[in-house]
């Protein structure tokens, strides 16, 4: 954005005769009062670099403004300098002028880059055909050497991270068998409390047990005959009184 106030430098007829104001209308056309025209130079410079730093804060722009007084005094603003502003314009006219060549360097770089990752990919392939044991017969005496110094390594990473896991796996087992041993102890003890408890309920049930027997009054076999023989409808007494008439 460049602009420039000198006094022969007149705006275009092309443009509206007039602008709306907030105070009125005015003609737009070179103002003959000096006065009138460095005031209305000072306000129209102050919102005009207002409006172009606006402008590069809401909408992320790169603007420089650059304004010459009638006087020869420069004023500028650029949010990040004026000369990368103005290198960046003429790059971009250059890369205007220029953007049939451009595209077509674009196109033969691209096919380039495609051309070095298809052979990249040849290379991963056969490499992994080797290490498997494939198109063996093709390769030479050093490429075999290298081969098999690198199935070495790669052998012994293998061996290295079993061994770790098979340790880690060890310690892990042997944890787990001392926790299961620590259970078994805990079980066992509680076991035998429950068994002491219990034989200590059943002993104190015994001596009252005892004592009801030794309550009871003992067998007074004379008295059980005596109550026999007083009965005079005893049915084996009667038996016996037949018997002895019939003889």
């Amino acid at each position: 954005m460049f602009a420039s106030s000198q006094p022969g430098n007149i705006e275009s007829s092309n443009m509206e005769p007039k602008e709306k104001m907030g105070r009125g209308k005015i003609e737009i056309k070179r103002i003959e009062n000096t006065t009138n025209r460095q005031v209305t130079f000072c306000k129209r410079r102050n919102g005009l670099l207002k409006k172009a730093y606006e402008l590069s804060v809401l909408c992320d722009a790169e603007v420089a403004l650059v304004i010459f007084s009638s006087r020869g005094r420069l004023y500028e603003y650029a949010n990040n300098s004026v000369k990368g502003t103005i290198d960046r314009y003429k790059k971009a006219n250059s890369d205007n002028s220029n953007s049939g060549s451009i595209s077509e360097a674009n196109s033969q770089y691209y096919q380039q880059e495609a051309t070095k990752l298809r052979q990249q990919i040849t290379n991963l392939q056969n490499s992994n055909r080797n290490l498997l044991g494939d198109a063996l017969t093709t390769m030479s005496l050093r490429d075999l050497k290298q081969l098999e110094t690198r199935l070495e390594k790669g052998i012994n990473k293998i061996r290295s991270k079993k061994n770790e896991l098979l340790h880690a796996e060890i310690d892990y087992m042997q944890k787990r068998e001392m926790d299961l041993q620590t259970d078994n102890m805990y079980l066992r003890n509680k076991i035998s409390d429950n068994e002491r408890a219990q034989q200590h309920q059943h002993m104190n049930i015994l001596p009252s047990t005892s004592a009801e027997y030794e309550v009871m009054p003992p067998f007074d076999s004379r008295s059980f005959l005596q109550v026999n023989l007083l009965d005079p409808n005893d049915h084996y007494a009667h038996q016996q009184q037949t018997a002895l008439q019939l003889g």
